[in-house]
């Protein structure tokens, strides 16, 4: 798991330094439109979210069971813990916690992630449902991004509206994969390939 957020805060600098990434170009006609960040009550947020799935970032397709847990702390900073089983369900439960900082007067949308000093990456809450069961987060220039679940299983109607609204925002919705939360949807179609 060292491995996979040594490779993270790589493509962290990389993004600093260069500016760009190897997503291909996004030809969703609202490609260039900004994202708008959504009201967010963070003690309502908090707890543990599956990923049903995702634009990842390097090697996060390389996970099964993965799923993120926000704890608040008293100094308003979030401890923004990613887990997961790497290369399947027989491995063990991995991750590790970055300490993530809500943007003031963002409404608790924007989050400034630091895996390191002085590395940090934004994450905006693009879209919460109102019983806080559904979520989406994105980086600002859309190249990556993941829908969660307060359950590690989501409804076809459920997921296909999330694209909808994602195509709206003008993501890229045809890089999105589901990720495998259940031994049954390896080598399902539509789902990260499990290795």
């Amino acid at each position: 798991m060292k491995r996979f957020f040594r490779a993270v805060l790589i493509s962290l600098i990389a993004l600093g330094m260069f500016g760009c990434t190897n997503a291909p170009v996004n030809q969703n006609p609202h490609a260039d439109d900004m994202l708008v960040p959504v009201l967010v009550d963070l003690p309502r947020y908090m707890g543990r979210w599956y990923v049903i799935a995702n634009i990842p970032m390097v090697d996060e397709r390389d996970y099964v069971a993965s799923c993120a847990v926000w704890t608040l702390r008293p100094d308003g900073r979030i401890e923004d813990a990613v887990v997961g089983r790497k290369h399947g369900f027989d491995q063990p439960e991995t991750g590790t916690t970055f300490i993530a900082k809500p943007g003031h007067g963002t409404q608790n949308s924007v989050w400034r992630v630091r895996p390191m000093w002085p590395f940090e990456f934004i994450v905006i809450t693009v879209y919460v449902d109102p019983d806080y069961q559904y979520t989406v987060r994105a980086t600002p220039d859309k190249d990556f991004a993941w829908i969660l679940s307060r359950r590690p299983d989501m409804s076809e109607e459920v997921y296909q509206s999330l694209l909808a609204r994602l195509d709206q925002m003008g993501f890229d919705t045809p890089r999105f994969k589901r990720v495998v939360q259940f031994p049954e949807q390896i080598g399902q179609p539509g789902f990260h390939a499990v290795r």
